[in-house]
């Protein structure tokens, strides 16, 4: 049984409480005092031999209670703290001043591949194989930058937390190893705070339909995914959607624009580095996104603006699943799928020599393709509403609409921009706007080209070159196929997109 003694706090009373029990020769196995408290556990206290020590405490000047307990609060502390440290899926390790283990989790003794009563004792140089670590945790006063470690192998990197005696002294440290995976899904979480689904991909035009329903079942193979389509169109959205309906939607989900890195910079972001593998690296190194992603799904955007040497290395990695890090010279293996987007025709820079064809047959196992917007005019308005509501909500505006007027402009816009365009229009008219209601001439479109434009006047934008161009290729054309549906099948679009542009342009 476990006793708590509440007394009232004066010189010699605790003594006085331990003798009355020794008299009774009860068998205590623990004592806590912590004024006014006493903790007593003596295992063979009944209720009868508690009634009659209760008595005999009462006759103790300043005595308040005897209650019982289920646990000293000693015992409590340290049955709480073992369930804290078992519940950390990271390794744990507490070690002295001299660099010893004295407490390690069960995560710890897993990845140390010892029993637990050997793992306690073994010093850090030896656990980590480091003749230096105890020296640069002395000099750092055990608070080490974070550095790469191994531990029976694996790549760890090393979080210590400098623990203080009561007289402030640096008593030892407690060290925290995080594995590249475990790094990943914090990393993906903070980043990805919103997973994409298919849901979240906005439209009900037919394209775009079957468009959900092809890559849900994309999804599910375990496969490379190539994704095409014209910049600002969606294709980072719709690869963390895939990622999302996939098996591995519980993993990390990483992006690397290619496009936005030089060669080695993008190198070490994908592969990552080994210590010293260059100037200004991290001292310990730095795992790349293959590994951080363990499990989870890597999107590469824009691949085909990889440089030749980075090409052969990705294609390494998709026959076997092995890489190596920068300067380093250990194998690394990292089960991740693959999905990759571009806006370039691969095919034809394979053609030109600028694209591996064998990395391009690795890449392309499955593949979608994701319509402009303006080849699915049904979205337009969706997205406009989608777009206009969250820019009032990002600059604090009240609700505001579209008139008609602008609702009709936004649909007979070519979008050469896509949806990425589209929703800098709505917000910067939404920032600029004075009233509650938009109208064309606030969204600031470009026009559409006029009959002066084709007598070689300059054109005074980008979309009135495109739309003029447009315009004009579908005149010619129509004449040799006179409907949408034979002009649609000559250009490889939709029925609807052609029927779009010949009433756009007031052709038929």
């Amino acid at each position: 049984m476990r006793i708590d003694v509440l007394f009232a706090d004066r010189v010699g009373i605790a003594q006085e409480v331990l003798a009355a029990v020794a008299r009774r020769s009860l068998n205590v196995t623990a004592v806590e005092v912590d004024p006014p408290h006493i903790y007593i556990e003596a295992p063979a206290l009944d209720q009868a031999g508690l009634r009659d020590l209760r008595a005999q405490l009462g006759r103790i000047a300043g005595m308040r209670s005897v209650e019982v307990v289920d646990f000293l609060p000693g015992a409590r502390r340290r049955l709480y703290l073992e369930a804290l440290m078992a519940s950390q899926p990271d390794p744990v390790l507490a070690v002295d001043a001299g660099g010893v283990v004295v407490v390690a989790n069960s995560a710890a003794v897993s990845a140390s591949g010892m029993a637990e009563e050997n793992l306690r004792g073994t010093s850090v140089q030896a656990l980590f194989g480091d003749p230096g670590l105890l020296a640069a945790l002395v000099d750092c006063g055990f608070q080490l930058p974070v550095r790469e470690i191994e531990l029976e192998g694996e790549p760890y990197m090393l979080e210590t937390v400098p623990l203080h005696d009561p007289d402030g002294r640096v008593a030892g440290a407690f060290l925290t190893l995080h594995a590249p995976s475990r790094m990943g899904e914090r990393l993906s979480a903070l980043r990805n705070y919103e997973p994409g689904s298919f849901e979240t991909i906005v439209g009900h035009s037919a394209e775009i339909e079957q468009l959900k329903q092809r890559a849900a079942r994309m999804a599910l193979v375990d496969a490379p995914l190539l994704i095409t389509g014209e910049t600002g169109t969606g294709k980072e959205l719709l690869a963390h959607a895939c990622h999302a309906g996939s098996r591995r939607a519980a993993e990390p989900f990483f992006a690397l624009n290619c496009a936005a890195l030089p060669e080695n910079l993008a190198e070490s972001e994908l592969f990552g580095y080994s210590p010293g593998a260059f100037t200004g690296a991290l001292r310990g190194g730095k795992p790349g996104l293959l590994e951080l992603a363990e499990g989870g799904t890597v999107f590469l955007d824009e691949v085909g603006e990889l440089s030749p040497y980075l090409q052969a290395k990705l294609l390494r990695f998709l026959n076997d699943g092995s890489f190596r890090r920068v300067g380093g010279d250990r194998e690394l293996k990292a089960n991740v799928r693959i999905v990759s987007a571009t806006h370039r025709d691969l095919e034809a820079m394979v053609a030109a020599g600028d694209f591996r064809q064998d990395l391009l047959f690795r890449l392309n196992v499955l593949q979608l393709h994701m319509p402009p917007l303006r080849e699915r005019p049904g979205d337009i308005l969706p997205l406009a509403e989608l777009f206009l509501e969250r820019a009032c909500a990002q600059t604090a505006r009240g609700p505001m609409r579209l008139s008609a007027a602008a609702r009709a402009a936004l649909l007979d816009n070519p979008w050469v921009g896509n949806v990425r365009e589209l929703q800098n229009v709505i917000f910067r008219a939404v920032t600029m706007s004075e009233r509650k209601v938009i109208n064309a001439g606030e969204l600031e479109l470009a026009r559409a080209a006029g009959p002066a434009a084709q007598d070689g006047r300059e054109v005074a934008s980008l979309d009135e070159a495109v739309a003029e161009f447009e315009k004009s290729l579908l005149q010619r054309l129509y004449k040799d196929f006179p409907s949408s549906r034979r002009l649609a099948r000559r250009l490889g679009t939709s029925h609807s997109a052609i029927a779009t542009r010949l009433r756009r342009y007031g052709i038929g």
